[in-house]
């Protein structure tokens, strides 16, 4: 793994990601998305150095309609595989598609596994902690 100078400078951010456009949501949905609280580097990639200082801060919440949310950390799978855990076990988790590789900045596109389905949310917003 490749450490940039970058990396050392990275800080918590706030990340929104919204549903994207996708078949039953043909204009997206902002009732359906995640909030995280990761580090980023300033090209707004996901800081892995920093994460690993800083993993019980990494906090991620899953909000849907009429669904409690769900409240867990940004977790990391050899191969560099970053997933949601709510709950120990696999079972719940939620994996990233190529997540260590996107760029955390508004309006770029970001692909999570929920319920054996992949869906593309839209990055919304991103701000300081």
């Amino acid at each position: 793994m490749k450490t940039s100078a970058a990396g050392h400078n990275a800080k918590l951010r706030h990340v929104r990601l919204e549903l994207a456009r996708e078949k039953g949501h043909p204009e997206g949905d902002r009732a359906i998305g995640y909030d995280l609280v990761v580090p980023l580097t300033a090209e707004g990639r996901i800081d892995p150095i920093a994460w690993k200082g800083n993993q019980s801060a990494c906090r991620v919440r899953r909000f849907r309609p009429d669904e409690e949310d769900f409240i867990g950390h940004l977790r990391r799978k050899p191969g560099d595989q970053w997933y949601f855990d709510y709950v120990d076990g696999e079972k719940d988790d939620e994996i990233g598609f190529r997540l260590g590789e996107e760029h955390f900045v508004v309006g770029e596109y970001v692909s999570i596994r929920t319920d054996g389905m992949m869906h593309t949310y839209q990055v919304k917003h991103v701000e300081a902690v």
